[in-house]
């Protein structure tokens, strides 16, 4: 079995694509490949949209991120790829960001979306 090297890109060059305590989801169904104790061999772990923490931040054949995800619901941690996973909490920002600029200044404080502090 050759391993898959990913047209030699390595991650590691870069910091990792999501932090410590972020909230995550699935991008897609993974199966026990054989290294998660107490599992069969092809049990499915995680599914598709399933939610969960980083806990930990590894790394994998001096090449990827290895993000340890909690999965609350599931009550297990299971290693993914960033390929694997999106951050919620860039979501979140975003739409509080973009609710703040939409939002009017109050006399004399200024926002992001309004530097000036000028009536909009």
């Amino acid at each position: 079995m050759k391993i898959n090297r990913e047209e030699g890109h390595v991650e590691l060059n870069d910091p990792p694509d999501f932090g410590y305590g972020e909230k995550v989801r699935s991008r897609k169904t993974v199966r026990n490949d054989g290294t998660f104790t107490g599992r069969e061999i092809g049990d499915i772990l995680v599914r598709k949209g399933d939610v969960g923490y980083v806990t930990n931040i590894g790394t994998f054949l001096q090449q990827f991120y290895i993000y340890g995800v909690e999965f609350i619901e599931h009550g297990y941690r299971v290693g993914m790829k960033g390929r694997e996973l999106e951050s919620l909490d860039a979501v979140d920002e975003g739409e509080a960001s973009g609710l703040l600029a939409a939002a009017p200044a109050r006399q004399g404080e200024t926002s992001s979306a309004n530097p000036e502090g000028e009536p909009a």
